[in-house]
């Protein structure tokens, strides 16, 4: 046996290696993205001063009120979504 019979196992292995690289990129479209923002539901001021007392009597460490500022960021992110 030669001295350099096991590397020739390794081209093989690099070989498929090497040509399944590419074919891992073929998936990915080259079509535009298309960027899709879902409407955000505009609330008029009455409501909205009456949400706001209602937010103001409830305890800190009520639950919905970190649900609430959660929600409030991800509808400022909608809006700032389109533009």
């Amino acid at each position: 046996m030669k001295f350099n019979a096991g590397c020739w196992r390794l081209g093989p292995v690099a070989l498929v290696t090497v040509t399944s690289l590419p074919s891992a990129c073929a998936t990915v479209s080259s079509d535009p993205v298309i960027e899709v923002c879902p409407p955000v539901v505009e609330y008029n001021s009455a409501e909205q001063a009456l949400v706001a007392t209602e937010i103001e009597s409830l305890p800190e460490s009520f639950l919905t009120v970190g649900w609430l500022a959660d929600y409030s960021l991800l509808r400022e992110q909608v809006r700032t979504c389109g533009s």
